[in-house]
């Protein structure tokens, strides 16, 4: 593993500093995370270890830094002007669930001051901080990476089980999230795998829409810059045809599947 995957004692990040977050990096008029133009807040810390990572900067749980929550309300506040009737606050990552209650307590403060929210998640954590703060977004981004098990965990350094759980309690609760599939040349473009990932969702009422995500290289530097090894520095990324048959397949099962 590039990076080794770091001891989380349970609420380890969450207990300290409950009215700080730590994040890794914000961005202002983000069209690419949620509906609507928003500001994008990338939390700290991941344990996912994803060969194809293109910000593996966010992965140490002990990097970035602390921001009081009532300061990134402020900046929301500020920018709630752009956001809209379709906008507002994602918070990505890394990983969010890592510091679900203090998001709790921030999609509280956003929802007083009439902000959409949104979690791009990829579903490691399932406990009860966790369908707290469900319940409190707005739309669910959950990162499915692949159906599965072993070949989830070859790509990611974990299983699938939990991240399913999440989507299965995301369904139950009829609120709205989007799937999202990262498509990597050799890892999860087996078409028998891509059926089977739209047979498991066909059938989900809540999901809205089905993003598709081209490998690429960008993000490539980073680890060059960390001094990590970038084991898919080789992969040649799918061509536009490539991409097409992909989403073919996903239309089958759904019927807004969107290439990014």
């Amino acid at each position: 593993m590039y990076f080794p995957q770091q001891e989380y004692i349970d609420d380890s990040i969450d207990a300290q500093n409950p009215e700080l977050l730590r994040i890794h990096s914000i961005e202002t008029l983000g069209t690419h995370d949620g509906p609507g133009i928003r500001m994008v807040v990338f939390v700290q810390g991941c344990q996912f270890r994803c060969l194809y990572c293109q910000n593996p900067d966010t992965l140490d749980i002990h990097g970035g830094s602390f921001m009081p929550i009532e300061e990134l309300i402020e900046k929301a506040l500020h920018q709630k002007s752009y956001f809209g009737k379709k906008g507002g606050i994602t918070v990505s990552g890394g990983e969010p669930l890592l510091q679900r209650e203090k998001l709790i307590h921030f999609f509280d403060r956003l929802h007083e001051n009439g902000i959409h929210t949104c979690l791009d998640s990829n579903g490691r954590v399932l406990d009860s901080k966790t369908e707290q703060l469900l319940e409190k977004t707005d739309l669910l981004l959950l990162d499915v990476k692949h159906i599965n098990k072993e070949w989830h965990k070859k790509l990611t350094g974990l299983k699938n089980k939990t991240t399913l759980r999440v989507a299965e309690y995301r369904e139950s609760t009829g609120k709205p999230m989007w799937l999202r599939y990262v498509l990597v040349p050799g890892w999860s473009d087996q078409e028998e795998y891509l059926h089977e990932w739209g047979q498991h969702f066909t059938s989900y009422k809540t999901v809205e829409r089905v993003e598709i995500i081209p490998f690429h290289q960008l993000g490539k530097h980073k680890w060059e810059i960390l001094g990590l090894e970038y084991q898919l520095a080789d992969t040649v990324p799918h061509t536009a045809e490539e991409v097409n048959k992909a989403a073919k397949i996903f239309r089958l099962y759904f019927k807004n599947v969107k290439i990014k």
